[in-house]
């Protein structure tokens, strides 16, 4: 039986189970005066039968599935001639890849001998026997959770509970693996940043003012200093995700301003979808249109008044970034509008306040901790956003505070360092992890500096 059926059987046998322990919670309540007899409602009788019939069997399936390669490849390899199981560790892996794909019948990319057609076979046979046994151990446990939960249905067995507890244990078991998941992701990080700066001082990549990671490979090579100065790469991700900003929340908080409090019903039904469909909008849209309209414009109108433009600059590729980021900060900012509650519209109007000083004086300062949100969200979109900036900013890492330059940003360097066939023995592509690193501090402050303005307003207004 194939994974897919195991799963549909599993489901269809859960929700045989959700039936008969409902079945037997409505025949155990005829039994004791009626269903006020019972401890919680027949639903989560056969809610708890539904549950342990799958999770055992599911826990089972899920075990075997990350297991499965390396208990196959172990039987394979001990079945293996001992010519092919001495080779070295890498040709050993050639030979295992080509065994599996004679086995599913793909391209084989040595030749077919009759070891390996042998090997292909046993293969196949330790896959169908273990498909087999795990069909029948998770097709069992199945059945055996659903009869024994629903024997054990009673009127006095406290079946809510249960199902809370099983739903508690699930959640936490969620918010553990995000947590562990993000611990993850720093540790991965920190540990190649930490072999780069064994080739680099820190000092030098947080303050140097130059970026050329290409390092030489001879003595005599011209182009290729290994400078690893952080500085201009940052400068021109500050600029960019500066310029979008300036551009996006005007805009998007006006915007949603209008909808929430002045617009009709109707023209909002149209508008507020017509102005999310930005953010469905593919990146690399924005980066033809960048690239191909703004980028050109720019330069011709600074040509017109005598200054000097470059054909990819800081200002098109954040002007066009803003648009993108539009939607984020209105919608966002337009539910939490929304949700300020009517009364404090009504208490400032009878106060006297005009309509636009009720916005400004209560609506606005009580919703700011969502619109802080909203705005917090928007530039974390700048600052990862990396198509825009390829095709309307540049690659270069040009130090200034000329927005009609070419600049680069901290997601565009990593992306150029990791292209390709890299070693991550150089400091080079060890680079791109550094300056994750450092992205990642960056963020964490305007994190805080996010939720300290909210904790602040959140007092105020609550």
């Amino acid at each position: 039986m194939s994974s897919a059926a195991l799963i549909i059987t599993l489901l269809a046998l859960s929700v045989l189970g959700y039936q008969l322990g409902r079945k037997k919670a409505f025949s155990a309540a005829e039994k004791s005066g009626g269903l006020k007899a019972l401890h919680s409602r027949p639903a989560y009788y056969g809610l708890l039968t539904a549950l342990w019939c799958a999770i055992p069997a599911l826990l089972v399936f899920l075990t075997w599935q990350a297991l499965e390669p390396s208990i196959v490849n172990n039987l394979l390899v001990t079945d293996l001639p001992e010519e092919i199981r001495s080779l070295p560790q890498s040709r050993l892996n050639l030979v295992l890849n080509d065994i599996k794909n004679l086995a599913s019948g793909n391209i084989v990319a040595g030749e077919i001998n009759p070891a390996t057609e042998r090997a292909a076979a046993h293969y196949k046979n330790l896959q169908n026997t273990g498909q087999a046994a795990l069909s029948v151990l998770i097709v069992s446990l199945a059945l055996g959770g659903l009869l024994l939960t629903r024997n054990k249905i009673s009127p006095a067995l406290r079946a809510r509970n249960h199902v809370e507890k099983i739903f508690t244990v699930f959640l936490v078991a969620c918010s553990t693996f995000a947590i562990f998941t993000t611990v993850g992701i720093v540790l991965s990080v920190l540990f190649e940043a930490i072999r780069f700066f064994q080739f680099v001082p820190v000092t030098d990549f947080i303050f140097g003012l130059d970026w050329s990671p290409q390092m030489a490979i001879r003595e005599d090579q011209v182009g290729s200093s290994g400078a690893f100065g952080a500085i201009p790469v940052f400068a021109g991700t500050l600029m960019i995700s500066g310029i979008a900003m300036l551009v996006a929340v005007p805009l998007g908080l006006m915007s949603a301003i209008y909808l929430s409090e002045y617009a009709n019903k109707k023209f909002r039904a149209v508008a507020k979808p017509l102005l999310e469909i930005l953010a469905g909008i593919p990146t690399v849209v924005y980066g033809f249109f960048a690239a191909l309209t703004i980028a050109p414009f720019i330069r011709d109108l600074g040509v017109s008044m005598g200054l000097g433009v470059s054909s990819e600059s800081a200002l098109a590729a954040g002007l066009v970034m803003g648009i993108m980021i539009i939607p984020f900060i209105s919608s966002l900012s337009d539910d939490v509008i929304n949700a300020v509650p009517q009364a404090m519209r009504d208490g400032a109007l009878a106060l006297g306040a005009t309509p636009s000083e009720t916005i400004r004086q209560v609506v606005v300062p009580a919703a700011l901790p969502g619109i802080v949100g909203g705005v917090l969200l928007a530039i974390s979109r700048a600052i990862g956003e990396t198509m825009i900036v390829v095709m309307a900013a540049g690659l270069a890492a040009n130090l200034t505070a000329n927005p009609l330059q070419a600049v680069t940003t901290v997601t565009v360097q990593i992306v150029t360092l990791l292209v390709g066939d890299q070693e991550f023995d150089s400091p080079k592509t060890l680079a791109a992890f550094a300056l994750g690193l450092l992205l990642f501090v960056v963020t964490l402050v305007l994190n805080i500096i996010a939720l300290y303005v909210v904790r602040k307003y959140k007092e105020q207004y609550e």
